[in-house]
């Protein structure tokens, strides 16, 4: 494949544009791994649950498509990612805090 293509197929006009594009695909493929690993954990369970690596994924996806999303000068993915952040910030916060208490 060509680079010309390859741009085309990416709609993206320069290199730089080109890793932006391969830095949000890496966003999106840890949003993938952080559902694979919530589906692994709870088929091992049987039950429902949400490992800690979960709210890894999440926050590590969710840093990493904020800064896409203000490369690409999009406020509404830009907000949608920054609750994101907070909320999974807030999670393991949350579960830090519970397991220094116990």
């Amino acid at each position: 494949m060509s680079i010309e293509t390859l741009f085309t197929v990416l709609a993206v006009k320069s290199w730089t544009e080109f890793w932006w594009v391969v830095i949000g695909l890496g966003g999106q493929l840890m949003f993938t791994a952080r559902f694979l690993v919530q589906w692994i954990a709870s088929e091992r369970a049987r039950n429902s649950v949400v490992p800690l690596a979960f709210w890894y994924f999440s926050l590590a996806g969710g840093a990493i498509l904020f800064a896409y999303a203000v490369y690409r000068r999009d406020p509404v993915f830009i907000l949608g990612q920054s609750m994101g952040i907070i909320i999974y910030s807030r999670n393991l916060w949350l579960i830090h805090a519970n397991r220094r208490n116990a």
